[in-house]
């Protein structure tokens, strides 16, 4: 096991222990994460880096003078 795949891991436990913490079951929270990741994968599998899309409307800043 390399160093980022334990730490993934620790994530992942954290994340299902805090739902089952919030009473939902482990089998649960982990078929869950397993819908959402195949939901992920085709989103990236499409859109590798959505941040490089020109479509996506960014915040205007608040830095202009009257801004204070």
């Amino acid at each position: 096991m390399t160093e980022e795949t334990g730490r993934l891991r620790l994530k992942l436990e954290q994340l299902v222990d805090e739902f089952v913490l919030a009473g939902l079951a482990a089998p649960e929270v982990l078929a869950i994460i397993e819908a959402e990741i195949g939901d992920m994968k085709v989103l990236y599998a499409r859109d590798p880096d959505p941040a490089d899309d020109p479509h996506v409307v960014e915040e205007p800043s608040n830095d202009w003078p009257g801004a204070s």
